[in-house]
């Protein structure tokens, strides 16, 4: 910024005198008889070209001229991982940062679209992708989509079969929102690919961001307690989510401003979130209303047990005969058998998880 000051005060003063000085040669021509000449005339203007140009470099954008910085995720190896900074949508063409927003506003607002009263089709239980997927699946260990580009396709054990993200975006529509699989060359899809391939720019392959997913809790040395998780639930959650976990809707009758906990428009017992592991982690990290990874509300034994609580509700069922077709690679808290252990149903739904998990350490 000093160098075009210095330059704007040093054209100026140069002008000054060229002005001055055809000004003198002016009159001394007409002193002398003489015919009037051009004088300094290119030579001003080339002074004032300049002029011009340093002024204008206080008022064009120093990044107008330079490339578009890079698509990327907002995280490095000591930083949790936030997402792509929505700014930098501007530097990609119309047809693709509309179809990114579109595919964002379908994490939001999945009922609006794709719900029981959906204004592109009604295939859900009424609940948001964000409901599971906090701020629209960036909030660091809110569940988030930080690993879902770099780490798909995959083999997947539960279905035991190479794996894409329209799969897994469709595993989702079917277990946690209850519903039917989108079709994958449809408009909604595409959209919602879109927005989780930018949110993973900036990921090598394979790689996983810190603050991805969920937080893993160790494991108690108990089983997980659902009478003490009800106590929890009545002081801690039922505010928000209704003393009968059935949530609460928003003004509009059609989407939650709090998603039903259990009952027909939950999530049924297919989805993530009905394994314990997974339910506790997830509100330790992110529950009641205001909780962060590193402010959280709930103690581990708390969070343990509400998640015991929680999914011992009733809620939809789903045909699970085709997941986990080698029953070896079965998460240890999966709650339906066959196992390939002598552990019962019981103890892989509510623990202690500590001996299955040593059972399948050993060599």
């Amino acid at each position: 910024m000093i160098i075009p000051i210095i330059i704007l005060i040093s054209a100026l003063l140069v002008l000054v005198v060229m002005y001055v000085l055809d000004d003198a040669l002016r009159v001394m021509n007409e002193r002398a008889g003489l015919a009037p000449g051009k004088g300094m005339v290119w030579s001003k203007r080339i002074v004032w070209a300049l002029l011009l140009a340093v002024v204008a470099q206080f008022f064009i954008p120093a990044d107008l001229f330079e490339p578009p910085p890079p698509q990327q995720a907002l995280y490095n190896a000591d930083s949790l991982w936030t997402g792509a900074d929505t700014t930098r949508l501007t530097y990609l063409d119309k047809d693709q940062r509309e179809l990114i927003r579109y595919g964002q506003e379908l994490i939001r607002n999945t009922a609006h679209y794709l719900g029981p009263k959906g204004t592109v089709m009604q295939g859900t239980n009424g609940m948001n992708c964000q409901n599971c997927h906090l701020d629209a699946g960036t909030k660091p260990w809110g569940n988030n989509y930080g690993a879902v580009w770099s780490t798909y396709p995959k083999l997947r054990a539960r279905s035991g079969k190479l794996e894409t993200v329209a799969k897994r975006v469709n595993d989702c529509f079917e277990r946690s929102l209850n519903g039917t699989a989108l079709d994958t060359t449809s408009r909604e899809m595409q959209a919602i690919l879109a927005y989780m391939q930018w949110l993973g720019t900036g990921i090598n392959k394979g790689e996983k961001a810190k603050g991805s997913g969920i937080v893993e809790l160790a494991f108690m040395d108990r089983a997980a307690d659902p009478e003490q998780g009800a106590r929890i639930y009545s002081g801690k959650c039922a505010s928000c989510h209704g003393a009968e976990g059935q949530g609460v809707l928003k003004a509009d009758g059609n989407t939650y401003q709090y998603p039903p906990l259990w009952g027909p428009h939950s999530y049924n017992q297919g989805a993530g979130l009905f394994r314990m592991s997974r339910f506790a982690g997830y509100v330790k990290a992110n529950m009641p209303l205001g909780a962060t990874w590193n402010t959280p509300m709930l103690s581990d034994e708390e969070a343990w047990d509400l998640a015991a609580y929680v999914n011992s509700q009733q809620r939809p069922s789903k045909d699970l005969t085709g997941d986990w077709p080698d029953i070896s690679k079965k998460p240890i808290d999966h709650p339906f058998g066959p196992y390939a252990d002598a552990f019962t149903e019981q103890q892989h739904k509510f623990g202690p998880f500590g001996p299955i998990a040593a059972y399948y350490k050993k060599p």
